[in-house]
């Protein structure tokens, strides 16, 4: 049997979503393959307080060293191929493609195909205020796949930031805050969102199908199962 591909994660952005990388990954190879079966990674961990305190500073420069210094080091671990396991810091993915010659699996590339897939075009995003107020992540929903991203208005933003920030990375999920959720989904639905992209990858701690009258699209899981394809393509 061909040897899997491995698989370089960076996670720790945070450790709460990290977890469920590892294992939705190793599941799906397990699933894939069958028996004890298990994937072959490689992960570096941030230490999230450092990368939280640089992104509210606004310090991308710095954020994009950080992520170009990991991606190195799995480079130079043998990674096939790179998995940033986070929405946000894709905001540095150039800096990364700069870096090393390992190629790295975006996270938007498999959400934007399962929503084709869908046969949907106008959809919801939900993230940190990074995600949802700059243009690296919808951007190349719109000019790569044509899709149209429809934001929630700023204090729907700043709550659903607030939730992400304060409560999600620290592993805690309450009842509040999911109503808070389900109430901006509402909004977007009511203003032509056919569906709703998780697109930070704590959010799927909180909420998922059941709390949306439209299909929702869970970064953390589609981002991870395509590591799996592409661990196993040869396999």
């Amino acid at each position: 049997m061909t040897e899997q591909a491995l698989i370089g994660l960076m996670g720790g952005m945070s450790w709460e979503s990290s977890v469920h990388y590892y294992r939705l990954i190793n599941e799906g190879v397990r699933d894939r393959l069958g028996g004890v079966a298990s994937a072959r990674t490689l992960m570096w961990s941030f230490d999230f307080a450092r990368i939280e305190a640089l992104q509210h500073a606004g310090d991308w420069d710095a954020l994009a060293g950080e992520m170009a210094d990991a991606a190195r080091v799995l480079e130079k671990g043998g990674a096939d191929f790179l998995v940033l396991c986070t929405n946000t810091m894709h905001r540095c993915a150039w800096a990364i493609d700069a870096a090393v010659k390992t190629p790295l699996l975006h996270i938007a590339d498999p959400t934007a195909a399962a929503i084709q897939a869908a046969g949907i075009s106008r959809v919801g995003l939900l993230g940190t205020a990074f995600t949802m107020e700059q243009d690296f992540y919808r951007g190349r929903l719109e000019d790569k796949f044509g899709l149209e991203v429809l934001v929630p208005d700023a204090d729907d933003r700043a709550a659903v930031h607030g939730i992400i920030y304060r409560e999600l990375v620290a592993g805690q999920v309450l009842d509040a805050s999911r109503e808070t959720y389900r109430a901006v989904i509402r909004r977007l639905v009511e203003r032509g969102a056919q569906g709703i992209i998780l697109g930070c990858t704590e959010i799927m701690l909180l909420i998922g199908q059941a709390d949306s009258p439209v299909p929702v699209f869970d970064t953390t899981t589609l981002h991870a199962m395509a590591a799996v394809d592409r661990a196993l393509g040869d396999v």
